[in-house]
């Protein structure tokens, strides 16, 4: 609502804002409404680290102290668990991207997850489960290259998994298979050492 108010000394009225009106709204916000503001908003886009809300609210000047309030709430209500966040990316990570035990430790590490809550989620992962996801991988990029020279289907092949965190051994032997089921053989000096 409008109030009139006359101008002091000219005699005439000019509207004023009232006191509960739109203007009040002019007012500093709190930061820990735009903590929980910004908190919730990034967590209905995806699920987060704590130390990317942490970011994201220093970013936009939160202070310090009133984030880890915002964000030990947030871990108090259930809204946040690294420990839950870095084994849900593990598993779907892996399972979609083809991601190896060390590329998703470093993922995770990028994200801010503490390194034993990294290693713990990333334990899951048996040795028999990446190793049935690189012969995957091995068979999709050699079948992709199939047109091309073996040293060169064997340079992005070993390259591609290298770039997914597989041990070039691990890679080596496995296209050695791969490329023996189809009937060609490879040179030692061919392949990656361990």
């Amino acid at each position: 609502m409008v109030e009139r108010a006359r101008v002091a000394g000219r005699g005439r009225w000019t509207a004023e804002p009232s006191p509960s009106g739109v203007a009040s709204g002019d007012r500093e916000p709190d930061p820990e409404q735009v903590a929980r503001a910004i908190g919730l908003r990034l967590l209905t886009d995806a699920p987060r680290s704590r130390a990317e809300l942490g970011r994201a609210m220093a970013r936009k000047g939160v202070p310090d102290d009133i984030a880890e309030r915002v964000l030990d709430r947030f871990g108090e209500v259930g809204l946040i668990d690294d420990a839950e966040y870095a084994s849900t990316l593990v598993r779907s990570r892996h399972a979609e991207r083809g991601l190896a035990a060390t590329a998703l430790q470093a993922e995770l590490r990028r994200r801010g997850v503490d390194a034993a809550v990294a290693q713990q989620a990333v334990a899951q992962l048996s040795a028999d489960d990446q190793e049935a996801m690189a012969r995957r991988l091995v068979a999709r990029k050699l079948a992709s290259t199939a047109g091309l020279d073996t040293p060169t289907r064997v340079r992005r092949t070993v390259a591609a998994l290298g770039r997914k965190g597989y041990a070039p051994g691990l890679v080596g032997r496995l296209v050695r298979a791969e490329l023996a089921a189809e009937g060609e053989l490879l040179a030692d000096e061919d392949l990656p050492v361990d």
